[in-house]
């Protein structure tokens, strides 16, 4: 909003590169795992239809898995001659059974993709709502790129891993046990060796998984901060450049390029030995299947169709192990997520209670003995008080940090005040309702907001209800009619990227016109021309002096030449009004105002 307000942001967002790291790093474990599993388990149980559809196709599913190796084996052995039947009836019931199998896990997919994008879609609404009603100091005091984080990658994650994750969990722990009992049924002794391969696959898939894990969220990192220092250096070359920076700042470049190969390199040979390793694992147990079920095949204990029906149940029961420790660490990761997101949820909205602010067409507004601070022990306003007549146009100036802004804060009621009151024609803002409040206050700030939508939109976003008169004649008295009707498509010309299709100056001109469309009590501008050079300066002084006519009006300025034809000047310093007067006055105090105005325009060192 200002340098003042910038620079308190600013300070709070030094360690970005840290701060990337951090939030990868705490991405990857939930601080309560239980509560947050236990919370999304509330958005499943409003998806009650489709959730008890997919549970019992993974059922039937993993049903019809277990049950097909076991024709397998009667078929095997009617074509031994050790069992008697019809061969093309097993063989048909067989495919039938594989072919059901199939459909449940196609229908596994649809419904579990349904499931996901309907609580995904849920929860981004919800979060979506909640940050349009958290108060401005959350999103002033937190990283815009973190709670936008958690609206896309944390949601994403969790999308993920209930579409793919959640079904194969389940699924994989039916089959192990599934597997598990029909093996010991047909031969507890070869169950017992051919289960002795899963502790190895059980300690190879732990070993590798944490070395994934380990080295991929070292790669991360390494990639956010490569990304993060690009971006930095791109942004600002010309600083780069200036300073003979190219060779320090190109070995940075490279030292954590290399540190991201080699974690890249470790993460692919880790991930890469996991198959072999796996497979290596299985045909040991292969081997193990076929030496000990030949021997209890001599002896009478098996026949050559329940062996080969044990190859497949020993690949069917491995399989799932390997799935759910990858599974874990997804799990872990969402879970993280939607702990974060949960987090925003769970912050207090903004109170949007309160009377109507009273209807008239004056608008006085007085500050008594206002004080406010940012953070403790730190106030930023002491003992403000002042009396802005109505139709008056009031300008407040002072250094950077002078508490300026604050005071435009203030009134809208961003930031609520500690003690004192501010009051709108003797009614208190603290008990009119902000949605009330706002609509009676139109501001225009030095960095200009236009959304991508087209003129006549941004035009009307104060109020939608204006005719296509009202935006010709706010247009006209902004300076900005001629302008419009030049681009291509004229009040249908859609901007994009906030305005980056047009001019800074333009923008501001198009800014003054959406507040010019609102029709507002009361006006604050703050620095609306710091941006411009001086003819386009001229262009937006005009089209304020045109808004300005009849209105209440704060104008917040570094440049003193845009408020010397103000009713009344406030000098503020350190939160508090030093000086007041008119133009003219305040020259003659020979006081702070002068030690400004002569700094501006006399030379005087700055």
């Amino acid at each position: 909003m200002s340098a003042e307000r910038n620079q308190r942001l600013g300070e709070r967002s030094i360690p970005g590169m840290m701060s990337r790291q951090q939030r990868f790093a705490e991405a990857e474990h939930a601080d309560n795992a239980g509560a947050a599993a236990r919370r999304i388990v509330t958005y499943f149980m409003r998806e009650k239809t489709l959730v008890i559809s997919m549970l019992a196709v993974v059922i039937f599913g993993t049903g019809c898995g277990i049950y097909a190796p076991s024709l397998q084996s009667r078929a095997v052995d009617m074509i031994a001659g050790e069992k008697s039947g019809v061969l093309s009836h097993t063989l048909l019931f067989m495919l039938t059974v594989y072919l059901l199998y199939s459909v449940c896990g196609l229908l596994q997919g649809l419904f579990s993709a349904q499931i996901s994008q309907n609580v995904v879609k849920r929860m981004r609404e919800e979060l979506f709502g909640k940050v349009m009603e958290l108060p401005v100091r959350y999103l002033d005091t937190h990283s815009h790129g973190d709670v936008m984080s958690r609206m896309t990658n944390d949601i994403e994650n969790i999308s993920v891993t209930v579409s793919q994750s959640l079904p194969s969990l389940f699924s994989g722990v039916l089959t192990i046990t599934g597997t598990a009992a029909v093996m010991v049924w047909y031969c507890w002794q070869l169950a017992l060796l051919s289960l002795a391969t899963v502790l190895l696959t059980f300690l190879a898939t732990k070993i590798f998984s944490g070395k994934v894990r380990k080295f991929s969220r070292q790669r991360q990192m390494l990639l956010g901060q490569l990304n993060g220092t690009a971006e930095e250096m791109i942004s600002g070359y010309r600083t780069v450049v200036a300073y003979n920076h190219q060779n320090i700042t190109t070995d940075d470049f490279c030292a954590t390029a290399d540190s991201l190969t080699r974690a890249g390199i470790k993460t692919d040979i880790f991930s890469g030995v996991m198959g072999p390793v796996m497979n290596c694992i299985g045909n040991i147990g292969f081997v193990i299947i076929a030496a000990f079920g030949g021997y209890f095949s001599v002896k009478g204990l098996l026949s050559v169709g329940v062996i080969s029906a044990f190859i497949v149940y020993a690949k069917q029961f491995s399989r799932p192990i390997n799935e759910i420790a990858q599974i874990y660490g997804q799990l872990q990761t969402a879970l993280a997520g939607a702990e974060r997101v949960f987090a925003i949820l769970d912050e207090e909205e903004e109170d949007r209670g309160g009377r109507e602010l009273a209807k008239g067409e004056k608008a006085t507004i007085t500050f008594k003995n206002v004080r406010f601070s940012y953070e403790a022990e730190n106030p930023v306003i002491r003992n403000f008080t002042l009396t802005v007549p109505s139709g008056r146009k009031v300008a407040l100036v002072g250094a950077t940090g002078s508490g300026k802004t604050t005071i435009a804060n203030l009134l809208l009621r961003f930031y609520e005040i500690e003690s004192g009151e501010i009051c709108i024609n003797e009614q208190n803002i603290r008990d009119v309702a902000r949605n009330s409040l706002r609509k009676n206050v139109a501001i225009v700030l030095q960095d200009t907001v236009l959304f991508s939508d087209t003129v006549r939109s941004n035009l009307k976003y104060g109020n939608a209800a204006a005719t296509e008169e009202q935006l010709t004649a706010a247009a006209e008295m902004s300076q900005c009619r001629e302008m419009i009707e030049l681009l291509p498509q004229g009040y249908d010309t859609v901007l994009t990227g906030s305005g980056a299709n047009i001019s800074q100056g333009q923008r501001q001109l198009l800014a003054i016109a959406r507040a010019f469309v609102a029709n507002p009590k009361i006006l604050i501008l703050d620095e609306a021309t710091s941006n411009v050079d001086s003819r386009t300066e001229k262009a937006i002084q005009d089209a304020m002096h045109h808004i300005m006519q009849g209105r209440t009006s704060i104008v917040i300025a570094h440049r003193l030449s845009t408020i010397r034809d103000s009713d009344i000047i406030i000098v503020m310093d350190h939160g508090e009004i030093v000086e007041s007067g008119n133009h003219e006055a305040l020259l003659a105090k020979r006081g702070k105002y002068y030690e400004l105005y002569m700094t501006q325009y006399a030379g005087f060192a700055t």
